[in-house]
């Protein structure tokens, strides 16, 4: 499941040298010309107010005792899941103290020397470490942000020289935070099965090992922001998303009905996004939600997104419990993890299409 990156520069280097241009590579005005942007302007932030992005609380709704309360939460998800795509979840569990101390930590991570982040540098052939993910051509655009990426679980998939060369407050916080994950991620999962009418078994089996990657990202301030974007427009390829961000400058918008809506963080909870594999296993019944990172002029923004994934041993399509042909035929195709992943890091980002055209059967039906 690994890509062969093209080692390109840190922008945090580039912008330490107070450039007044834009290097030509980054430059992507028919990027944000896409859907029509008006993320800088007074109209767009009216527009977009009237976007409530669903709030869903785990441990108060989700998991009460009371089955009404429980009922009730369950049909917020299943109608987040259904239209949205992306939610926030409060109460999730874990720690204050373990985020806290996570935030720190990243925040350190890129303030590190040049030449101490190359001793954790992508490898020839490999993704994780520091550097920049989908690049596949010396020509290709490129976004503006640093980001460090790593895979956390399963532990027999981790690259140990990697967790042993970063510091140790980083590394602790990090168990600390997968862990919390892995339990909350596995919750929601329940959830979904349940509100699918999906068998619980199936769900619990794709997902026993689940395989999980985080993607620490920077996007560095930008005097002309409005000629370059922080992350292009695409759809996780994963099944659950879950963004935590560590300062308060905003720049993550999904697209809904046509319009690029911004994500603005609550204190304390975590935004969570549908990926392709979530489409493609509830057969187009949770479709995943194109979502882009613009950059802001001035102040730097952090995050770190954790990407959980089927089993990376298993075959998954859609769920065969939600399958019934000919009434409900199934969408798409079965494949690989491993080659499903494959196809989809051998790609620059594109919008929603790269691992649902893959996978997708051309001549089924095709509505959801």
């Amino acid at each position: 499941m690994s890509s062969s990156p093209i080692v390109v520069p840190l922008v945090r280097e580039l912008v330490k040298e107070n450039i007044t241009e834009i290097p030509n590579r980054y430059i992507r005005t028919t990027c944000l010309d896409h859907e029509e942007d008006h993320s800088h302007s007074d109209d767009y932030d009216s527009a977009a107010a009237k976007y409530d992005i669903p709030v869903i609380d785990v441990e108060g709704g989700l998991l009460s005792g009371e089955s009404v309360l429980a009922d009730s939460e369950l049909e917020k998800l299943h109608s987040a899941c259904q239209h949205w795509g992306f939610f926030q979840v409060a109460n999730h569990g874990i720690s204050s103290l373990v985020i806290d101390k996570l935030k720190s930590e990243i925040h350190n991570l890129f303030e590190l020397p040049l030449e101490e982040k190359k001793k954790i540098w992508q490898e020839p052939g490999d993704m994780e470490g520091f550097g920049q993910q989908f690049v596949v051509s010396d020509e290709q655009k490129l976004d503006w942000l640093d980001m460090f990426y790593i895979t956390a679980l399963p532990i027999k998939m981790r690259k140990h020289q990697l967790f042993a060369g970063l510091p140790l407050q980083l590394r602790e916080a990090l168990e600390a935070y997968s862990l919390g994950l892995k339990n909350l991620n596995m919750i929601l999962l329940r959830k979904m099965a349940k509100a699918l009418k999906m068998d619980s078994d199936e769900m619990e089996e794709l997902f026993s090992d689940c395989l999980q990657r985080m993607k620490m990202n920077y996007y560095p301030p930008c005097p002309k922001s409005q000629q370059v974007i922080g992350l292009s427009p695409h759809s996780d390829a994963g099944a659950l998303t879950f963004v935590l961000q560590l300062n308060e400058t905003e720049g993550l918008q999904i697209l809904k009905d046509g319009k690029w809506v911004p994500v603005k963080p609550i204190p304390g909870a975590l935004v969570v996004n549908i990926g392709d594999m979530i489409e493609i296993l509830s057969n187009g019944a949770y479709p995943s939600i194109e979502h882009r990172v613009m950059v802001n002029p001035t102040i730097e923004r952090l995050s770190i997104a954790t990407f959980h994934s089927i089993n990376p041993d298993a075959e998954f399509g859609p769920a065969l419990s939600l399958i019934d042909p000919p009434h409900k035929p199934a969408l798409f195709r079965r494949e690989t993890v491993k080659k499903y992943y494959r196809n989809f890091f051998s790609q620059k980002l594109n919008g929603k299409t790269t691992s649902l055209d893959f996978m997708r059967i051309q001549n089924g039906n095709q509505s959801c």
